[in-house]
């Protein structure tokens, strides 16, 4: 059993993309060449936006989305405590200031109820994570941005495919942001990533960032730009991975569905929540228990392999300490970091192995349950 299964991808288009790949090689076009054009074409109409722009990851993603709109020094945003680092990274890097927001207890997305009162004058926009494959509570983050006059960007790094209703994440905000770093649903074979968004006049400045600050015409460049561009190897992937994502966004949604029934009447532990109308596409299928260390010991003991995401929150890393953060500023974020344990979820995974997994976890917490 593995926690991820790449290798299963990999041959389920070998023989295509070597097919591709070589005619890439014969082109010698490598850098925003047709594949590159085909994939954002592809995935912008997948998403329901009009534009999509692909770079070279899902941090430039969110850092560049920032820039685009204009955010940067003496500007602030709000970002979830509970996330990988990189969300308030492409914050910090703009020169603009990460505002930690704690987590909603049942879907560790950000908690809208207390978005209003941390909105302050250098608030410029709002950054929530739609986490592990569940979007965030985007309707209530949507009426505090457009009371407050603030941008949205998603960043949608875990939810490829995931769905409010019949929208898809991405095409809920200014900008969404997306990594197609090898362990996500939709995965290349390196780093990569892609911006979504409506606005053509955020579209244009974000093919200029990616591009160096060049304008149409090569070697004039109009403003400070990055090197952030999608090559055409890591398209011609992720173009046929693309026609394979709601099959396996399907089959980790099942995976779900056996994990809930074998452990429904588990006591001491927390299931994944998917509130009503979502569709949660389950980057990873997190449960909670206050006994992870045993629980850690006895997946150890059979070989059953598992993730923590995330043991510290942001608030928390050495990295983020001149913002001044403490611990016990953000108590469901801190109780959740303590907590959570992710299990394998991944399409090739056999109800055995779903078995195996509950069993385990079924073992440690048979005894008395102590709250």
């Amino acid at each position: 059993m593995e926690f991820y299964d790449l290798g299963n991808q990999y041959h389920s288009i070998k023989k295509e993309f070597l097919r591709r790949l070589a005619s890439i090689q014969e082109k010698s076009h490598y850098i925003l060449g047709e594949e590159v054009r085909k994939f954002e074409e592809e995935f912008s109409r997948y998403c329901g936006t009009k534009y999509a722009v692909g770079v070279n990851s899902g941090t430039d993603a969110l850092f560049l989305s920032l820039k685009a709109l204009g955010i940067g020094e003496g500007d602030e945003v709000i970002v979830p405590a509970f996330t990988f680092i990189a969300t308030s990274f492409a914050v910090s890097m703009t020169g603009a200031r990460p505002v930690f927001i704690d987590i909603d207890s049942a879907t560790y997305t950000l908690d809208a109820r207390q978005l209003a009162r941390l909105v302050t004058k250098k608030t410029k926009a709002i950054m929530p994570v739609h986490l592990f494959g569940l979007c965030a509570n985007m309707t209530e983050i949507a009426t505090v941005a457009r009371k407050r006059k603030l941008c949205i960007v998603e960043d949608a790094a875990q939810a490829h495919g995931a769905q409010i209703g019949d929208r898809k994440a991405g095409d809920f905000g200014a900008c969404g942001c997306f990594s197609f770093y090898p362990t996500k649903n939709l995965s290349a074979f390196g780093d990569a990533g892609l911006i979504t968004t409506n606005s053509k006049r955020v579209y244009e400045s974000l093919l200029r960032l990616r591009d160096c600050g060049r304008s149409s015409k090569r070697y004039l460049h109009s403003v400070l730009g990055y090197n952030s561009r999608l090559d055409n190897i890591q398209a011609a992937c992720l173009l046929l991975k693309l026609q394979k994502l709601d099959e396996w966004n399907k089959k980790r949604m099942d995976n779900a569905r056996l994990y809930a029934e074998q452990l429904k009447n588990t006591r001491g532990i927390i299931l994944p929540c998917v509130p009503k109308g979502y569709t949660h596409v389950f980057h990873v299928y997190s449960i909670r228990t206050k006994k992870r260390d045993a629980l850690i010991e006895e997946f150890k003991a059979s070989n059953i392999p598992f993730g923590i995401f995330y043991p510290v929150p942001l608030h928390m890393q050495k990295a983020n300490a001149s913002l001044g953060y403490r611990r016990g500023d953000f108590p469901v974020s801190e109780q959740v970091a303590n907590e959570i344990i992710s299990l394998p979820i991944h399409p090739k995974l056999s109800e055995k192995d779903i078995a195996t997994v509950a069993s385990a976890i079924k073992k440690v917490h048979s005894g008395p349950h102590r709250s």
